[in-house]
Formats: C-alpha cells, sequence, structure tokens
C-alpha cells in the first residue's frame, strides 16, 4: 500500500468534488491519505488533516487544480524529494500532467511503475540580513512597493558586480519560470528540463533592457540601494520588505522538483497551444 498527499484547489467546486471522490478511492483500496487542515475541511474529510509542511514520507503527493496548486505542493513536498502528479482542470497548465477523468488510470500507472519522473530545477533563496531561506520553482522577485515609483537593485554574479538597475524590480527566474512572471517581462522561453538562471529586470529605467542568462551553479547576490525598499515575492507568495542595504542570495536549490509524467504533453505544443501557433 501507498501513502498520498492531496492538495487541492482553494476555490474550484469541481476540484473539490475530484478530490473528495479520489480520497474515498483510496482509502477503500487500504492505501494512507493525507492533507493539510484547511483542504481536509474543504472536501469534507477533516480525519485526514495533518500538520503541512512537515517530514514526510509520502509515495506521491498529487495536486487537484491548475499551475497554482502545482506550485503550492511542490513548496510542500520537493524537500523531501516526494515525486508530485498535476492534474488539470480547465485551461492547459505548463506543469499539470493529467486530465481529471483520467487520474484514476494515472494513479494505477504510478503504482505499476509505469511512469517517468521529471526533475525541474528549483531556486534557493536566502535574505542575508535574517538568515531566512526559502526555495521557489518558478522565481524569486524584488519589485518596487509604491506605485509611480522605481527601486535601485544592485546585482552581482558570483560576487561579481554586473549591474545597478533602476527599474521596477528584478526577477531570477528558472527556466520552468521562464514561462511564468518572466515571459511578461520579455524574457527568453527556457526549455523547462534545461539547468539556468536567467536575471530579468522589470520595466526598466535605464538603456539595458536585456535577461542575463548564467549557468546553474551560479551564485545571484540582489541588493537594495538607495532608501526605497523593495518586496520580496517568492513564486507569488509575499517574502518580506527589504530596506536600504538588505539583500537577498540566489543559487539552484539542492532538491528539485520530482514531476510525474507518462509522456502525453510536449512543451512545444503546450507553448503552440498558449499562443496559438497550431494554426500558423
Amino acid at each position: 500500500m501507498a501513502a498520498f498527499l492531496i492538495v487541492v484547489h482553494d476555490e474550484r467546486a469541481e476540484a473539490h468534488a475530484v478530490a473528495r471522490a479520489t480520497v474515498d478511492r483510496l482509502l477503500a483500496d487500504g492505501h494512507a491519505v493525507a492533507m493539510g487542515e484547511i483542504d481536509a475541511q474543504r472536501i469534507d474529510r477533516p480525519g485526514l488533516a495533518t500538520d503541512l509542511p512537515g517530514d514526510r514520507s509520502w509515495d506521491l503527493a498529487v495536486s487537484i487544480g491548475g499551475d497554482g496548486t502545482m506550485l503550492r505542493t511542490v513548496d510542500l513536498v520537493s524537500d523531501h524529494d516526494v515525486p508530485v502528479l498535476g492534474v488539470n482542470l480547465g485551461q492547459l497548465g505548463y506543469l499539470v500532467e493529467t486530465e481529471a477523468a483520467d487520474l484514476d488510470a494515472a494513479i494505477e500507472r504510478f503504482l505499476e511503475g509505469r511512469h517517468a519522473i521529471e526533475e525541474r530545477m528549483r531556486l534557493s533563496v536566502r535574505v542575508e540580513r535574517s538568515g531566512a531561506v526559502a526555495a521557489a520553482l518558478n522565481e524569486a522577485v524584488l519589485e518596487k512597493t509604491a506605485q509611480g515609483h522605481t527601486v535601485r537593485l544592485a546585482a552581482s554574479v558570483d560576487g561579481e558586480h554586473f549591474a545597478t538597475f533602476t527599474a521596477d524590480g528584478l526577477i531570477v527566474a528558472t527556466p520552468t519560470g521562464s514561462t511564468a512572471y518572466a515571459l511578461s517581462a520579455r524574457a527568453p522561453i527556457v526549455s523547462p528540463t534545461h539547468r539556468a538562471l536567467v536575471l530579468t529586470p522589470v520595466a526598466p529605467h535605464m538603456l539595458f533592457d536585456r535577461s542575463l542568462v548564467v549557468e546553474p551553479e551560479a551564485v545571484l547576490r540582489l541588493e537594495v540601494r538607495g532608501w526605497r525598499p523593495a518586496a520580496l515575492l517568492l513564486d507569488g507568495r509575499e517574502g518580506g520588505v527589504l530596506e536600504e542595504g538588505d539583500a537577498i542570495v540566489c543559487g539552484t536549490s539542492p532538491h528539485p522538483a520530482r514531476l510525474v509524467t507518462f509522456g502525453r504533453h510536449s512543451f512545444l505544443g503546450i507553448l503552440r497551444s498558449k499562443f496559438g501557433l497550431n494554426d500558423r
């Protein structure tokens, strides 16, 4: 028997129904199932609630929702090398692997070993002043806190100063994150299994407005310069406000995201669909 963590979309009733049915089938088959307390309440299964995050040895985490739910699931389990199966509801996402109607078959294939694991690099982000360390699958962002103003951010690579940006913000993205926030800032689209770090300014007030792509072993340091503070966001989650002289240090996490795949979707196919390229 296997141990499953089920993570469900915050609001979508369809996701809650799929999660409820999946949980009941897994329990009936003798598997162990756990959920975060709020998720367990959402599907009326409070007895499955467990403290998250935590040191757990789940065999599989099932994310039922979309890319946002996948980001939350990856954040919960990837430090423990737990594989994640993404279940799509609605629009085709970059991270999800299977449709809700195929979930039972996908779990069966996983249990039988008829699957592959696709590793995606994650960022490790350390806030210098506090020493706090977090991870992100898509990106770390330092951005302005006040509308109508810019923020000054000094960027260095492996201890060598690169540039001080006057901009709305700076993005440090993984290849997976190249199709998230970085895409809107005109960063390059990078194949998600590639390994690299992409530094991209957001609306820079300076001549240099290009992304910088560096090797995955590089260490990027972003420091707030000037009196205007900057907000830290990790995959859209708030990470605090940095004042003048504060800095974050970004590198590659030793624990990649481990995504279950059955070879059903190609990255190029998803791009063609997202950008309407199939008829061109």
